[in-house]
């Protein structure tokens, strides 16, 4: 792996400078950190797709965000803030994909310490009464959810299986969506407001983003959370809303860019290629 990094160049060496210069090191949005394992390792990718987070490095973040003034809210509350325009408070979200183990083990204890609330989005069908393991990584249980979901912890979902929801029929989209709301309900006897798309979310396809946000509203849900790099901001659509990436190589330097905004930059080459992949070969969506 090369030690160097465009991205965190740039981001480090000239847009959080020029926006320090400006005096706009603070945004208007609310940044949405998108964390998935709490775990030692990193995979053989470039940085940028890596989704591991060190325990260590984790529990600095966290001490991070409540030394420098961060509140971190639930999701609805911070689509609530956005959409009121409230100004004047550092709000942050602080957000997990798929439902792993070690948010158990190692990120729950960590948020409880610093007094840190989140949203975790888990997977229905990999959660159950006992912890089923899948491509060696553990998942929570049912009892474990419902644990920190009594301790503050807002659980949204992340759809059944985790499909390519874009490569599925509109019937088979509506099923993973509604089927593990009701699960999550069923088991937490309270309302899931929050989903989050797994993999890339297809932006460039207007039709696709209207029909998800079609049947988000159908089954009841409130927000949404994406993949698309960026901070949160009343401008987004409240159903696919952008988040930061956080991940083991993000030290202190990099996680304040980002949470500054000087990671915003990326969506526009993140688009760029979306556009390109799409009419250069990408598989169109079944009807």
């Amino acid at each position: 792996m090369s030690s160097f990094r465009l991205d965190r160049a740039v981001s480090l060496g000239l847009v959080h400078p020029a926006m320090r210069a400006f005096d706009r090191e603070h945004q208007a949005g609310i940044p949405i950190l998108m964390y998935h394992g709490i775990r030692d390792g990193v995979g053989t990718k470039h940085p940028y797709f890596e989704t591991n987070t060190s325990p260590r490095l984790f529990e600095a973040h966290m001490q991070f965000l409540r030394d420098n003034g961060f509140k971190a809210v639930h999701l609805d509350r911070a689509v609530e803030a956005m959409e009121a325009g409230e100004k004047g408070k550092r709000y942050v979200v602080i957000t997990f994909d798929d439902g792993y183990r070690d948010f158990y083990t190692h990120a729950f204890p960590v948020l409880s310490k610093y007094g840190h609330q989140a949203t975790m989005f888990i997977v229905t069908g990999r959660t159950g009464d006992q912890p089923i393991r899948r491509d060696d990584c553990e998942f929570m249980t049912w009892a474990e959810v419902r644990e920190v979901a009594h301790y503050g912890i807002e659980i949204g979902s992340h759809t059944v299986s985790h499909p390519e929801l874009f490569q599925l029929t509109e019937p088979h989209v509506e099923d993973e969506l509604a089927l593990s709301k009701q699960t999550i309900e069923d088991q937490l006897g309270r309302p899931v407001r929050s989903f989050a798309y797994p993999f890339a979310f297809p932006e460039e396809d207007e039709g696709f983003t209207a029909l998800l946000q079609h049947l988000l509203e159908r089954n009841g849900y409130e927000n949404g959370v994406s993949t698309i790099v960026g901070t949160a901001s009343r401008e987004h659509n409240r159903f696919v809303l952008p988040r930061v990436p956080v991940n083991s190589f993000d030290d202190l330097s990099l996680f304040r860019a980002k949470l500054d905004g000087a990671y915003d930059w990326l969506h526009a080459p993140q688009y760029l290629y979306k556009t390109v992949r799409r009419f250069h070969g990408r598989k169109r969506r079944p009807e």
